[in-house]
């Protein structure tokens, strides 16, 4: 059983089973991969992943939040062509994380819909401690 499934708390809607939730106290994390972690290397030069740079405190954060409990998934742009170099870059640095997802639509400009709680951080260039603010943000109408 991985780490996922052994904190997924049932959930039940209306006397009906739903998607499991984690408990609150867990975060799960997807955390992009270039421009975030290190370099910003674009798949069409693939030769450059494996020598990425790492951004400073990117390791000591991630594993960090690992070590606290929290799920990592990093989640790139990348293709599945780039999984093994990418997972050896991972694993060379020595980064922990439990699952890697490619395929994110690339260029940016995000907009997550989910039934689910969504928070979102903008990398800025370094790893700080996370704080709350306050901020405008857009919702449904009901």
């Amino acid at each position: 059983m991985s780490a996922e499934d052994q904190l997924l708390q049932p959930a039940e809607e209306n006397g009906q089973k739903i998607s499991p939730v984690l408990p609150t106290h867990i975060k799960n994390f997807l955390i992009d991969i270039d421009g975030t972690i290190c370099d910003d290397i674009p798949n069409e030069e693939p030769w450059r992943m494996m020598d990425a740079a790492l951004y400073p405190d990117a390791l000591e954060t991630i594993n960090a939040w690992y070590d606290e409990g929290h799920i990592i998934t990093f989640f790139t742009s990348r293709t599945e062509e780039h999984r093994e170099v990418t997972e050896a870059w991972l694993l060379k640095n020595g980064f922990r994380w439990h699952g890697l997802l490619m395929g994110k639509p690339r260029g940016g400009n995000y907009h997550w819909i989910d039934n689910h709680m969504v928070r979102a951080t903008q990398f800025k260039g370094k790893f700080t401690d996370l704080v709350e603010r306050e901020a405008k943000i857009q919702v449904f109408e009901k």
